[in-house]
């Protein structure tokens, strides 16, 4: 039997060459030979034997990218275990100096917001990839992936490039708690034996996180990710229980005179970029979600919604308990208040042994999806000869995609140095610096937790800059760019019907697609053949952009919104287009869900998410550089 061998790459970021290449090839020859893709890196393409027809009879499907899917599945109390371990990280124990920044009631607001807001951005980023009408057909499995298809290039950029940022943040914080609590808790006082809580700090992330950050997929993650969880609640009742709430209220003129004198702070903004931190995990949403066992929208709403929940009870008891215990003299971690919280240290550190592997997963998947092309098991490299040399592990049953183009039965994993393969390889050098630049340096995220001797800074600046765009412009931008020729035609009957009222020309007359309708198209009466036309009520961007509008159309910034929306709308007509060709077209999975149309409410949300996003790393970033110039951050004496 012969054997056919078919390139899967991930990118298809020259979308127009893409499309017209196999379309010219397809003119000149019955098989069609595409035009190959790299990876940033010119890696080699990812070779796997596809067979001639699938069980169906249909065509084959080539996989548009190498990234090596999870074998394990999650349950929903799973995959919500390893969400909330994901939020509840560094950031919980930052919660009570946020509300000292923002203001206690300000702080309390910002966090239900931001609570609301990322529940709402987790959906909306799954639905999209794996709901969407034109999408669900297309194997969707990333959020850089699902940028990519209205924004390209610089979609797929803008959102490996922040998720790096909050990866490396909450590492870099996650460091800077255990070298807080551990060496305090062995007797090193806060403060003093500079090189032997170093030492502590290198040592104990060496032998406890880099194995479990070792692991292939999240869903061998649960049982940790539980115990983490476990941990957090029992931290969060301890500091709730013994936090001097009502010794210091008392000093400060009662909990009225808090209240009244504790609403808003002019340094708002550092706060909320620490509320950011704490609950962004729409980074990690993808590798939760595709653990996820039986995906639907459903079962993907209930993981969101225990989680996010379980996490902003957690953060408003802790963050409350903590700031009203030491109000003006709160620092970036609450632990470092109380000399005497030995059990809480314990408790914390606990929970960041078992939270540091999930932000290094992101940031794994991140380094291999860019030097690699998201191939982590190095399959193009290795082939069965070689099997009793390299680790072989058996596929999923449950991964549609790769048993549709994969029929070898199994996954070779190799691609690293000495004896490790490539996930181990680049979870120790993110773990490991280079030492050719300096012998000082142990850790590339160690280095600055051996230098900074506060998260509150941290935790802001990664909040401010990462949190803002990978939790709200983020996904603004990939719904109102998915979904840009809704957009456009939602705008489009707005403006056709506010200048049919001022007696202008509309869309009608002057829209290329033929928007309007006539009294001549409406079907006659008796005769069923005649049809309404397919493109009535569509507009296109030039009927939108030119002739009168309204005031509101400005002020709104509509300009700017359509302009994004039919960006996205060409791109995802020219990406679908290649990724189709790629595939082999085949008909989408008439059993799996579909996103109803979205409103004009949902496209409202969508806006918000881009302003609030862009305001918060704007103001975040100014006040921090403003607040370390002046020492505002200092404690009060």
């Amino acid at each position: 039997m012969s054997t056919e061998y078919h390139n899967m790459n991930f990118n298809y970021d020259d979308d127009d060459a893409a499309a017209h290449g196999s379309a010219h090839d397809n003119n000149n020859d019955s098989s069609t030979d595409y035009q190959k893709h790299s990876s940033p890196t010119n890696t080699s393409a990812l070779e796997t034997e596809a067979p001639a027809t699938t069980a169906g009879g249909a065509p084959p499907t080539t996989q548009l990218s190498n990234l090596s899917m999870p074998k394990k599945k999650s349950s929903i109390l799973g995959a919500s275990s390893n969400l909330v371990n994901s939020i509840v990280g560094a950031g919980i124990i930052g919660i009570p100096y946020a509300l000292r920044m923002s203001g206690l009631w300000a702080g309390v607001l910002l966090l239900i917001l931001v609570a609301v807001l990322t529940d709402k951005s987790l959906r909306m980023l799954i639905e999209q990839a794996s709901f969407h009408p034109k999408l669900r057909h297309l194997p969707i499995h990333t959020f850089e992936d699902l940028a990519s298809y209205p924004f390209g290039k610089f979609g797929s950029g803008f959102v490996l490039l922040n998720m790096f940022i909050m990866a490396y943040g909450a590492m870099v914080a996650y460091l800077l708690i255990i070298k807080d609590t551990v060496p305090t808790v062995m007797g090193f006082e806060h403060g003093t034996h500079l090189l032997e809580r170093n030492l502590i700090l290198v040592a104990t992330s060496l032998f406890i996180m880099v194995p479990l950050s070792m692991q292939r997929d999240m869903a061998s993650l649960s049982f940790t990710s539980a115990l983490s969880v476990a941990a957090d609640m029992i931290l969060v009742v301890f500091i709730a229980a013994f936090s001097p709430i009502k010794e210091n209220v008392a000093n400060n003129g009662g909990f009225g005179e808090v209240l009244k004198n504790d609403g808003i702070n002019p340094t708002l903004f550092i706060g909320l970029g620490i509320l950011s931190t704490a609950m962004a995990c729409q980074h990690s949403a993808f590798i939760v979600a595709n653990s996820l066992e039986n995906k639907t929208s459903q079962r993907w709403k209930w993981v969101t919604n225990q989680s996010i929940a379980l996490s902003a009870v957690l953060c408003l008891i802790l963050g409350i308990c903590g700031y009203l215990g030491f109000l003006g003299t709160t620092q970036g971690d609450v632990l470092n208040n109380s000399m005497e919280a030995n059990s809480a240290r314990v408790l914390l550190a606990f929970t960041m042994f078992f939270t540091y592997p999930m932000e290094s997963f992101v940031a794994r998947h991140v380094l291999i999806m860019l030097v690699h092309n998201g191939d982590m098991d190095a399959r193009g490299g290795f082939t069965l000869e070689n099997e009793s040399l390299i680790e072989e592990e058996e596929l999923g049953e449950d991964d549609a995609t790769v048993n549709t183009t994969i029929t070898t039965g199994s996954i070779i994993e190799g691609g690293g140095v000495l004896c490790m393969n490539r996930r181990q390889t680049w979870t120790i050098l993110i773990y490991l610096t280079d030492w050719a630049v300096t012998n000082k340096l142990w850790q590339i995220s160690l280095f600055p937790a051996l230098i900074f001797s506060d998260i509150g800074p941290v935790l802001s600046l990664t909040g401010s800059v990462g949190g803002s765009c990978i939790s709200y412009i983020g996904p603004g931008l990939v719904y109102l760019g998915v979904n840009g020729e809704d957009f456009l035609n939602k705008v489009g009957g707005w403006l056709d019907n506010w200048r049919k009222a001022k007696g202008y020309a509309t869309g009608s007359s002057s829209n290329n697609n033929d928007a309007g309708v006539s009294e001549g198209d409406l079907p006659v009466e008796g005769n069923p053949n005649l049809e309404l036309p397919q493109d009535m009520g569509k507009f296109s961007y030039t009927s939108i952009a030119s002739g009168s509008k309204p005031m509101w159309y400005y002020l709104g910034l509509f300009p700017i919104w359509v302009s994004v929306a039919n960006k996205g709308a060409t791109q995802m007509e020219k990406k679908i287009q290649a990724a189709t060709q790629v595939t082999g077209g085949g008909a989408a999975d008439e059993s799996k869900e579909v996103l109803p149309p979205p409103s004009k409410s949902d496209f409202g949300v969508c806006l918000f998410f881009i302003l609030f996003g862009m305001v918060s790393a704007t103001a975040g970033v100014v006040s921090n550089v403003w607040v370390q110039m002046y020492n505002l951050d200092e404690v009060e004496v």
